[in-house]
């Protein structure tokens, strides 16, 4: 495992990881918490997410031209990705998938489509995986607006069969993490 790789693991442990009983947003109970949020939103935390991301959506789907995932945890996701694409001399344009249509105006599912030409390869972001519903949505949406989803990367895969879903759609998930990673 890379430094910044490690340095990103132990600030998930450290800002987002907690022991408790929680009900999940798939309405689950679950025994841990994880709110990546906490730690994509400090400076260091989105600079090692921006890097990390990248270079895995480099590595499995080298021809990805845009980053975007459901708002609001693919949002700060796809944002630092773009960004340290750009840096680093391969840019990915970012996207967001909206739950709801824009309630006025062009009533659109995506923004960040005039970056895009009919059929541009992206990558799929996400924060957590659980059941695969948000990724699922992301997919299906970028899809409808004429976007080719290669791969689905999420920060941590909770190991509760949302991959196994995810990849029932065609599109392969890759985490950086999963839950065997944080503390038991």
């Amino acid at each position: 495992m890379s430094s910044e790789r490690a340095r990103l693991l132990a600030l998930l442990t450290e800002k987002s990881f907690a022991k408790k009983k929680v009900v999940l947003s798939s309405g689950r109970e679950s025994n841990f918490y994880i709110d990546c949020k906490k730690t994509v939103l400090t400076a260091e935390g989105h600079v090692l997410v921006g890097a990390e991301l990248f270079a895995l959506i480099r590595e499995r789907t080298p021809e990805a031209v845009g980053v975007g995932g459901l708002t609001m945890g693919a949002d700060p996701l796809a944002s630092a990705v773009a960004l340290t694409s750009f840096l680093r001399g391969h840019a990915l344009h970012a996207f967001y998938v909206r739950k709801e249509p824009k309630g006025h105006g062009t009533g659109q599912w995506v923004e960040g489509l005039t970056s895009f030409s009919p059929g541009a390869k992206v990558a799929i972001v996400e924060d957590v995986v659980t059941t695969g519903a948000s990724t699922i949505k992301a997919i299906e949406r970028a899809k409808a607006e004429g976007l080719e989803p290669l791969g689905a990367f999420a920060l941590v895969d909770r190991d509760e069969g949302g991959r196994e879903a995810v990849e029932a759609t065609g599109v392969k998930v890759h985490a950086l993490f999963t839950r065997r990673d944080f503390p038991a």
